[in-house]
């Protein structure tokens, strides 16, 4: 399955285009990833973005493990999203989310924080279920749905105390803005103002986010 229709859909939800197609930097050989990566916190995870600055360039590859993208190519989420492709859909979700966002920051000469990338990478992936969801079930939204992505999540027990806690602060933001998003616009079913709020939002540095949902 080709990402590049999740990296349309963000695209049309926020607004933005960024003039590269994600596919052009997939990979799914685990081994070069190992080899790439050489960080003191790499992981052997099913989705990674690998960033190589070099001098004034930047270098960007996006890994997903290849039973990820099977399972898609199997279940292709724009057709049915359910139980048996969630999981995929939402880690080439995230993958695709960081490429983006870092692509669309690194075009206007802006910096971003892994705490951002990883709140963004939330809301990204609770908007874009939402949005296949309203489309695949004529606007119906499952009352749990939040609660599913945000409240059931489980963390990687190998992850370092820092890697941990930021993983878990971009949790509760991003989980505290969707819940603003359905109380002041979906269950009044506003949804204009909302992807209003969401592009606001997207182009927030990572202070400004956290204040807008700390005193909305």
């Amino acid at each position: 399955m080709s990402l590049y229709p999740l990296q349309r859909l963000l695209e049309r939800i926020y607004a933005i285009e960024i003039g590269y197609q994600v596919d052009d930097f997939l990979v799914t050989d685990p081994d070069w990833v190992a080899q790439v990566d050489a960080s003191p916190d790499a992981r052997l995870i099913k989705e990674k973005l690998l960033i190589m600055q070099q001098e004034d360039a930047l270098d960007l590859a996006l890994f997903l493990d290849p039973e990820v993208i099977a399972c898609l190519t199997k279940h292709d989420p724009f057709e049915a999203l359910h139980d048996e492709n969630l999981q995929a859909f939402l880690l080439a979700l995230e993958g695709v989310s960081h490429f983006l966002y870092l692509g669309w920051h690194a075009g206007l000469d802006r910096n971003v924080t892994l705490l951002e990338l990883e709140l963004q990478a939330e809301v990204d992936k609770y908007v874009s279920t939402l949005s296949l969801i309203r489309k695949q079930f004529k606007g119906r939204i499952p009352r749990e749905l939040r609660a599913q992505l945000f409240d059931r999540c489980v963390y990687d027990k190998t992850l370092k105390e820092a890697q941990l806690i930021r993983y878990k602060d971009a949790n509760r933001y991003a989980g505290k803005y969707c819940w603003q998003l359905e109380n002041r616009y979906l269950k009044r079913k506003q949804l204009a103002a909302m992807w209003q709020d969401l592009r606001h939002f997207y182009r927030l540095p990572q202070g400004q986010k956290i204040r807008r949902i700390d005193y909305s």
